[in-house]
């Protein structure tokens, strides 16, 4: 037993328990030793016990997934590739010695992420609120990212039975899986590549539920903080409601399959008709396609059939955290030689899971055969990412520009080209990729421009389009109010240098060239501006500028955008979350803490947290404009005109 107690102190830290909140002392005596002993009632000892257990439960699952990871990890060789020869070889007294640091330093981040992400305390933001007068006013509905939309199996076939409702994806049961039987997990995670449904005898469903949006991995956060501040409003299962999807499934899949957008539109209708008010829709991240895509479905005729009013109808307003509307550049990357590191997106345990225990080609395969994915392939081409010789976000002391995407040091063959541009990237994927993937990617998603109000409205008619907001329009929803909440100021991937693949036992053309450091070039990678995992361009070009263009936004739906910048590790005597108040009416919370402008953990943000509550409750028209980054000027030098 001690050295599993010395491996808990190793692996997770010592553990901080929560104040006591008790009003008065227990009584309390000195023993014949002279220790000081302090009663507690027998109920009280009772509870202790049953959060003791509750604990223990975790912490052993916790490190029965962590024994896995570790004791793969001890064996990997060169590529960055778990193999299990050897494994019997495994001695239980060495393994505290084996644990690679690496290792162990990745679970300690993930087990501390929350405490040291949000330190102010639960129920804050609402109680302030709420001592203002703020209630519970239109109904909710939220519309998560990948990262907090758990998959579960509910296959009953022989092979599938080992999992059955277990979450598949950024889990331990995903990562014990991949130790275990990696090749049964990769049939259960991967769609079939010629209908992009499930494989036969395969069932994976996104869990639901309140449990479904929190979900990340044990002990860490996601929606959390959101549902515990909507609750001190007066907010409860029967007005709030989350709306988790398969992420993998292409949208037009995910209303054939599951009915997705029926149930969504269902939903939004039961809220309006038992609350007398319209619903506030609050998406994150691909959350924010997904209801984009939603909102043209809903009135289309022969799809939702809503009608061209139902919108404004329904709806009060949409609040856009975070979100991808020009897609992320890192999911690029990832389809094209299965390189995704750092990347929040989708779910960062879960591709640090895949970068230890699969190939690059293994990954590609993966990413590929999830459809839902490649909608976050770069949107809007060269009007928006740039040219060979400038981009909008280009700033002034660059010596290369982020026009060219994807970079070769050495152009010498069909392999590794001239630099491209992002449309040129594009085509160039599509070259490189099986057919499979070319006719799955081409008959689904649209990532150009419409440069006309004629173009915006036919497009209006094809789902192809549907995701993109640069080729179809806001729905005519004069009443409808957008908000854009986004985080800044953190490096976030623009531009990639890459090389040809020269190692005998890759399956791939080419790499990122990670040996490549100099000047803005770090190990292959150029970073530019955004909230750590989505660019600046993507998250703000619409929000900024785009739908002040009459065609996109021909009711002139209200939009409003505000900033919140990373600064972590910030301290204020009155500080917190929010230290230096975002907004004039918007309060400080706690102590210390960092101030997350970070594409996942800005859901934990006070502030936002203060923003959303307001926007529920009814007063969001009192929420101004908060700029810190320069997306404004950036925007104006994107090649996308207003009508003439």
């Amino acid at each position: 037993m001690s050295s599993f107690s010395t491996l808990r102190r190793r692996v997770l830290g010592d553990s901080s328990s929560e104040p006591s909140r008790a009003s008065s002392p227990n009584p309390a005596f000195k023993d014949k030793d002279g220790e000081l002993v302090t009663l507690v009632p027998t109920s009280k000892l009772k509870k202790l016990s049953s959060k003791r257990s509750k604990r223990r439960q975790w912490l052993v699952f916790g490190l029965g997934g962590l024994f896995g990871i570790v004791i793969a990890a001890f064996f990997a060789q060169q590529h960055d590739v778990i193999n299990l020869e050897g494994l019997m070889d495994m001695k239980l007294d060495s393994l505290l010695e084996a644990i690679p640091a690496g290792i162990v330093k990745d679970a300690k981040d993930i087990t501390r992420h929350e405490r040291e992400t949000v330190n102010y305390d639960s129920f804050t933001v609402g109680l302030h609120l709420q001592s203002q007068g703020v209630k519970a006013r239109h109904p909710v509905i939220m519309i998560p990212g990948v990262i907090s939309t758990g998959l579960e199996s509910w296959g009953t076939e022989e092979g599938s039975r080992q999992y059955f409702r277990k979450r598949l994806w950024g889990s331990w049961s995903m990562m014990r899986a991949l130790v275990l039987d990696k090749a049964s997990w990769k049939k259960h995670i991967m769609l079939d590549k010629l209908t992009g449904l499930d494989p036969p005898g395969i069932k994976l469903r996104a869990a639901q539920g309140f449990d479904a949006a929190d979900f990340f991995i044990t002990g860490y956060w996601i929606w959390s903080k959101i549902l515990e501040n909507l609750a001190t409003l007066g907010y409860d299962p029967s007005n709030a409601f989350t709306a988790a999807y398969d992420w993998r499934l292409s949208c037009e899949k995910l209303e054939l399959r599951d009915q997705y957008f029926t149930r969504l539109k269902a939903h939004i209708e039961t809220g309006f008709r038992t609350s007398g008010e319209k619903v506030v829709l609050i998406s994150h991240s691909m959350g924010s396609q997904v209801l984009f895509y939603f909102l043209h479905w809903v009135e289309a005729e022969g799809h939702g059939g809503g009608g061209p009013d139902w919108v404004d109808t329904f709806v009060d307003s949409w609040i856009n955290i975070s979100g991808s509307m020009l897609g992320a550049l890192k999911g690029y990357p990832a389809v094209l030689s299965g390189e995704m590191k750092d990347t929040a997106q989708l779910n960062a345990f879960a591709v640090y899971g895949l970068e230890k225990f699969l190939a690059k080609h293994e990954r590609v395969e993966i990413f590929r055969a999830m459809p839902g994915a490649s909608s976050m392939l770069p949107i809007g081409g060269n009007a928006v990412w740039g040219n060979k010789t400038f981009a909008p976000d280009d700033s002034k002391n660059q010596t290369v520009s982020y026009g060219t995407f994807i970079n070769f040091k050495e152009s010498n063959s069909t392999q590794s080209p001239a630099n491209l541009t992002v449309d040129e990237s594009h085509a160039y994927l599509m070259e490189n990729s099986d057919t499979w993937y070319r006719d799955q990617v081409q008959s689904t998603y649209s990532y150009g421009v419409a440069h006309s109000r004629a173009e915006v409205e036919r497009n209006g008619k094809d789902p192809r389009k549907w995701m993109n907001p640069l080729e179809t329009r806001l729905p005519i929803a004069p009443h409808l109010k957008i908000y854009c909440f986004y985080g800044v100021g953190k490096p976030t991937e623009r531009s990639y240098w890459y090389r040809e693949d020269r190692d005998p036992t890759s399956k791939l053309n080419v790499t990122i060239d990670t040996t490549l450091t100099y000047g803005e070039i770090d190990r292959g990678v150029v970073m530019g501006e955004g909230d750590g995992t989505v660019p600046l361009m993507s998250n703000g070009y619409m929000c900024a500028k785009g739908w002040s263009i009459n065609r996109y936004n021909p009711a002139g739906v209200t939009v409003k955008v505000y900033e919140m910048p990373h600064e972590p590790d910030r301290f204020s005597p009155r500080g917190g979350p929010n230290t230096g108040t975002i907004a004039h009416f918007v309060p400080v919370y706690g102590h210390y803490s960092q101030v997350p402008g970070d594409h996942v953990d800005i859901l934990g943000r006070a502030s936002l947290n203060d923003l959303i509550l307001r926007v529920a409750g009814g007063k969001g028209t009192h929420i101004e404009d908060n700029y810190v980054s320069n997306i404004r000027e950036y925007s104006e030098k994107v090649e996308i005109y207003d009508d003439r």
